[in-house]
């Protein structure tokens, strides 16, 4: 029988999750593979705030975007 249940390691004991299906004394086979922990909400990004804070090739895309969205703005129409 094979099967997987998640776990969580104290010292030398590992307190599973779920139950194992399998006899109290019955000698198994553990294979270990860690999990890694899970970020905190909007933490990536955090990391990437500021990346291109300093690249002079960015600030010129970014006016170029600027300018191109002032040019295809419609005029207001004024109230008769």
């Amino acid at each position: 029988m094979i099967k997987q249940v998640q776990g969580v390691i104290h010292g030398r004991t590992i307190e599973l999750t779920d139950d194992p299906g399998v006899e109290d004394g019955q000698q198994v086979m553990i294979t270990i593979q860690t999990i890694p922990p899970s970020r905190p909400w909007g933490e990536g990004i955090l990391r990437t705030a500021g990346a291109l804070a300093d690249d002079p090739e960015w600030d010129v895309i970014m006016e170029k975007i600027y300018q191109d969205r002032k040019l295809n703005r419609c005029p207001q129409m004024e109230d008769e």
